[in-house]
């Protein structure tokens, strides 16, 4: 009976399928943007191949700099520290948001990490050289040979790499300290240590001889990227959810509703033939629960398609991800605004008289 009167009306009830995956949509997509921006953040500092990160005192909990802060001279007095192996300083430049061009020794560099691994063309010839990702080329249609515009200059794109190493563009520090007017500075301090195990002891010492700077170990920096260290992400993910309730139920109110008024005969035949109180209104509520179940699964597909377009036109500014395990939370949201939408048309039906319903025209 329940399918029958949502295939009565299939026009209605595609409407309503769409209205209510949409907030899905928003939730789920909202999510896996938050979720792959900072897991991507999370695996290019991880890829560095640093144990220690040193940035300034005026830095935020997951930025990588708070402007070019620390002395180069740092650098060096840092490989002077017991366990200390190598220490890279680091130039960092807002270019796009919320995408950095970060400037690299690239011997040292080589040295911490074994260096990027390259698809298209090689490593820096010319002061003008800049090497990009993979996503940022894919985002940007460029290749290995091309010109690449960012902060006023032209630059040459040496080579394509894969991502997943400290930054999508990357130019030699001494050029982004020149333009940057920072000659003897630079943003952040990654450390190697001899023995990764001592990083907590070798990081308590280092914030003891530098007080005036933010030092973590890299575990303890790579762990501050979540939804609930970057402000306001939680908050809003919390404002989705509750227009996702209030969607949910007008949506699914006014479409019970109009069911119920354009029933309301059936409904007094049902009640003629002994239909309770409580079977018309399970009648009302099971379909309202059927059209939240078919909006949730619309809008989990729908995010696919969110994630598919993302992919294609921005992957490198807001790579996003498919998060399975909000499909759940998202669908029983959705319930909740369904079924709160359907008692208001379920108990109107179900104290229809039925000589006065019988009679309707």
């Amino acid at each position: 009976m329940v399918l029958s009167n949502l295939q009565h009306k299939p026009m209605r009830s595609l409407l309503s399928f769409l209205l209510i995956g949409v907030p899905v949509t928003l939730i789920l997509t909202l999510v896996g943007l938050s979720t792959g921006m900072l897991q991507d953040s999370q695996d290019r500092a991880r890829g560095i191949g640093a144990d220690v990160i040193i940035r300034g005192s005026s830095a935020s909990s997951i930025t990588s700099s708070s402007g070019a802060s620390i002395p180069e001279a740092l650098v060096r007095k840092l490989e002077e520290q017991p366990h200390v192996t190598m220490a890279m300083g680091v130039m960092v430049h807002l270019v796009d948001f919320p995408l950095n061009i970060m400037g690299i020794d690239p011997d040292r560099f080589n040295a911490m990490n074994g260096g990027f691994v390259f698809v298209e063309g090689g490593g820096f010839r010319s002061p003008d050289d800049i090497i990009i990702d993979e996503a940022y080329a894919r985002q940007k249609h460029k290749h290995a040979g091309d010109t690449l515009k960012l902060m006023n200059k032209d630059w040459h794109i040496a080579g394509v790499v894969q991502g997943g190493k400290l930054a999508r563009i990357v130019v030699q520090k001494s050029v982004l300290q020149e333009l940057d007017a920072s000659t003897r500075n630079v943003s952040v301090v990654y450390v190697k240590l001899d023995n990764p195990a001592l990083a907590d002891q070798v990081s308590a010492r280092l914030q003891n001889l530098l007080p005036n700077y933010n030092v973590k170990t890299m575990e303890e920096y790579t762990a501050l990227f979540s939804v609930n260290n970057v402000q306001g992400v939680k908050e809003f993910i919390y404002v989705i959810m509750g227009i996702g309730v209030v969607i949910g139920f007008a949506v699914v109110c006014l479409s019970m509703y109009m069911a119920v008024l354009q029933r309301t005969r059936e409904i007094g035949i049902l009640k003629s033939l002994g239909g309770s109180k409580p079977f018309i209104l399970r009648i009302i509520v099971s379909e309202a629960l059927i059209l939240g179940i078919g909006g949730t699964i619309l809008g989990i597909i729908m995010s696919f398609g969110a994630w598919w377009a993302i992919r294609t036109f921005v992957p490198a500014s807001i790579p996003m991800v498919i998060v399975p395990r909000w499909w759940l939370i998202a669908g029983a949201i959705t319930l909740v605004g369904a079924l709160l939408g359907s008692l208001y048309p379920g108990l109107s039906a179900a104290s229809h008289d039925p000589i006065e319903a019988l009679a309707y025209e």
